[in-house]
């Protein structure tokens, strides 16, 4: 069933209407070709959906009436931010979309001593709209219940003071001595927040994972073979959803 989301301020404070309002109407009505009596699923930003059916269509709205709750989750049972090295390319476009078709909560794109791309501030808001665009769709298309967050660019230094914010603040890095993820999965729990700190092409220096543990990163392997950086997040996502949703967080 085709699934949208509103913003909040959209869903009736009894929870039996809702409003769909910009791009979503043009979808509805000439992509999808709806009509009243049409149902499809909406969830709000609360992470709540519902099957609701089409009551009315104007020009620039869709009028739904709520006619029952889905109870059942598809979302992680942690939430893991991905904070990714900008790359160069698409290739952030992809890590968006595939991370929010494995469970991804956060987007955190930053930059780095290895970092090639350079982006102006008009540049920046570009790349960030069409990036919460793709992971949109991307979270209708594998049935989400939120939408992820797409946070601005940050710095070296911004991404270092994020660390204190979470449970777990995680830095993938090829030193074979580093920690393996299966060692920090049992720091976790159900509800724990994650972040997943992936570095550009080339990765980190030896002086930022030096940093980056002075402010409470742990370093982790993702395995023996060298990923490419669009890769690395999406192994560990793979991993984080494999050890909670297949073996229970055994």
């Amino acid at each position: 069933m085709q699934r949208y989301f509103v913003d909040q301020k959209n869903v009736a404070p009894d929870r039996q209407e809702i409003i769909i309002v910009g791009d979503d109407v043009a979808h509805i009505t000439k992509v999808m070709r709806s009509t009243v009596g049409t149902r499809f699923i909406c969830c709000d930003e609360q992470g709540s959906c519902y099957v609701c059916k089409v009551e009315g269509m104007e020009k620039d709205k869709v009028i739904c009436r709520m006619e029952e709750q889905l109870l059942e989750s598809r979302e992680l049972p942690i939430k893991i931010t991905i904070a990714q090295g900008l790359p160069k390319g698409d290739k952030m476009e992809m890590v968006i979309q595939k991370g929010t078709e494995l469970g991804a909560h956060v987007f955190v794109p930053f930059t780095s001593s290895r970092t090639v791309v350079q982006l102006d501030a008009k540049k920046e808001q570009k790349r960030v709209e069409r990036w919460s665009k793709i992971a949109k769709e991307a979270a209708e298309q594998s049935h989400r219940q939120f939408v992820p967050s797409i946070q601005p660019l940050h710095s070296w230094k911004q991404l270092l003071n994020l660390a204190k914010e979470y449970d777990v603040a995680l830095l993938a890095y090829e030193n074979e001595q580093a920690g393996t993820l299966h060692e920090a999965f049992g720091r976790l729990q159900a509800g724990s927040r994650v972040l997943l700190a992936i570095g550009p092409e080339g990765g980190f220096s030896e002086l930022e994972v030096r940093e980056a543990m002075e402010y409470g990163f742990l370093s982790v392997s993702l395995g023996k073979r060298i990923l490419r950086t669009e890769t690395a997040a999406l192994y560990g996502l793979s991993c984080i959803s494999y050890y909670y949703e297949q073996l229970g967080g055994r």
